[in-house]
């Protein structure tokens, strides 16, 4: 037990030792130290993001009233793994919803953001509703 505090105290003076040499190690007197550093010239800086626009916020599709006799698609935007979220989204809407036609459609492009205006077109005449895996 005494070896030990008597590693804990050397141990101390070592770490007093080496906090409180530090400004000698920079090798900066005092006087040095407390000099003021020369003026740096004052400049003006803008904020580049700017003010974003307001959004236009927009109302979603009305409800549909039933499922019976009308068109789903099921549209897959081509992330990693959400086809197998949709088919099996299918298989439950298969076996709950018997009356509804489901399809299920790759939507062309790549990712998210791009367009494919075909299938845009043909949903709008076909589609009575429309689930989309987006992916994250």
């Amino acid at each position: 037990m005494m070896k030990w505090k008597r590693s804990a105290a050397v141990l101390a003076v070592l770490c007093l030792g080496l906090f409180c040499g530090y400004p000698m190690v920079n090798a900066q007197t005092p006087a040095k130290a407390k000099k003021a550093a020369p003026a740096e010239p004052k400049i003006t800086v803008l904020n580049p993001l700017g003010t974003p626009p307001p959004i236009k916020l927009k109302t979603m599709a009305p409800r549909l009233d039933s499922l019976d006799g009308k068109t789903i698609y099921f549209v897959n935007d081509g992330y990693l793994g959400s086809d197998n979220v949709l088919y099996e989204m299918m298989d439950w809407f298969k076996a709950n919803y018997p009356k509804t036609n489901l399809v299920y459609k790759r939507k062309g492009g790549m990712g998210f953001a791009a367009e494919d205006p075909a299938l845009w077109e043909e949903m709008h005449q076909k589609a009575d509703g429309m689930v989309i895996g987006l992916g994250h």
